[in-house]
């Protein structure tokens, strides 16, 4: 149980102490970056999906 105690108590100090914690701009600034991302990244996935399908499409009207 004292290792326990011990490791809850230098795990306290190294998030109170030595960890550098982002700012608020900072935190802000990803956060857009993640979103305008994902949004990028869902746009092309709906791309090729919708050119596949029609493409598959295409190949069996034939």
């Amino acid at each position: 149980m004292s290792k326990f105690i011990n490791y809850l108590k230098e795990s306290w100090v190294e998030l109170t102490k030595k960890v550098t914690w982002p700012t608020w701009q900072s935190l802000q600034s990803s956060a857009m970056l993640v979103m305008v991302a994902s949004v990028v990244l869902a746009i092309v996935i709906w791309a090729m999906d919708f050119l596949f399908q029609h493409l598959m499409e295409f190949i069996y009207t034939l």
